[in-house]
């Protein structure tokens, strides 16, 4: 193993933010679909990863599978980017190169 370890960011709603995936400690998804991560340096900020709608609103385990796809790609090369996106077979997590 090398011991280095690939970064992982996650663009935050509309893609103006990236999130660096380690910097989250904690998830919240609300009924509404609103996706909103913690940060460990900033405990009181709150960054909006997804606003869902009544009509677009994201699977009740998709936050589990944000973790899950972070947790795949950590074993990957090179520095990646995670964003959510709706399609036609409803919503998902998509990673590309950064």
């Amino acid at each position: 193993m090398s011991g280095t370890r690939t970064e992982v960011w996650i663009a935050a709603h509309e893609g103006r933010d990236l999130i660096r995936a380690d910097a989250i400690v904690m998830l919240r998804f609300d009924e509404t679909g609103r996706l909103t991560a913690q940060l460990h340096d900033q405990p009181q900020v709150s960054v909006a990863l997804l606003e869902g709608t009544a009509l677009r609103r994201p699977p009740a385990d998709f936050h589990r599978q944000l973790i899950r796809t972070v947790s795949q790609l950590e074993d990957s090369s090179g520095a990646r980017v995670v964003h959510a996106s709706l399609g036609t077979d409803g919503w998902r997590w998509v990673s590309e190169p950064l």
